[in-house]
């Protein structure tokens, strides 16, 4: 299993996944193995996750523990709180994990931090989390299920055509971000730049798409 170094990476592998019960597999048309994560179990581990990982942070500096209350813990005492919204966890695990590789050189064929193609990049966040998508973009867009541009979130994948000879899709990238006006953000390896985040509203990127696919499901 291919791991990275992350501060923000909680979730590690397959194996881990499972215990905590957010993972599983469905099987598509195109006999892909896609990830399958349940929102509403990331949801409640969420708030847990974070409190520990607080907690650990203030032990190893030494501190004096103080007890972090949970979600769950807060609405008992208080009738009137609502926690905040969280979006599915996993996918924010994903993007944190991407985010990693920003900077990174582009290299045809590469998965690694010396230099990586834009499948690759995508290939290879996955696989921090024992998840193994097809390695081309081509095959990628055939993973999990097309989703309406307007119904796309974080943890997504855009799938571009920016090759008129061929007329097929050979670049992909993952959802970064969603901002409040619509504009979607996504990170992926260029030639010219390495691994950066653009925005779909970019001219280029716009003319350039063809679908959204999802493979981390709620």
């Amino acid at each position: 299993m291919i791991s990275w170094k992350s501060s923000a990476q909680i979730i590690t592998s397959k194996k881990e996944a499972i215990k905590k019960g957010v993972y599983a597999y469905s099987d598509n048309e195109a006999q892909n193995r896609d990830a399958v994560i349940s929102e509403k179990k990331a949801k409640k581990l969420a708030g847990s996750y974070k409190a520990r990982e607080r907690k650990n942070e203030t032990a190893a500096k030494g501190d004096d523990p103080v007890k972090i209350k949970l979600p769950a813990e807060t609405e008992k005492e208080n009738p009137d709180y609502e926690p905040e919204p969280l979006e599915n966890y996993f996918a924010q695990q994903v993007v944190n994990n991407a985010m990693e590789f920003e900077g990174v050189n582009y290299r045809t064929g590469g998965t690694t931090k010396d230099g990586m193609d834009c499948s690759g990049m995508v290939y290879t966040t996955f696989r921090i989390f024992d998840v193994t998508l097809p390695r081309s973009s081509y095959q990628m867009a055939k993973a999990g299920r097309k989703i309406d541009i307007k119904d796309v979130k974080k943890g997504d994948l855009l799938f571009f055509d920016n090759n008129p000879r061929r007329k097929r899709i050979n670049h992909v990238g993952l959802v970064t971000e969603v901002t409040p006006e619509g504009d979607i953000k996504f990170i992926h390896s260029t030639l010219q730049l390495g691994v950066v985040v653009s925005s779909l509203s970019e001219p280029y990127y716009d003319r350039t798409f063809v679908q959204a696919n999802r493979v981390i499901e709620d």
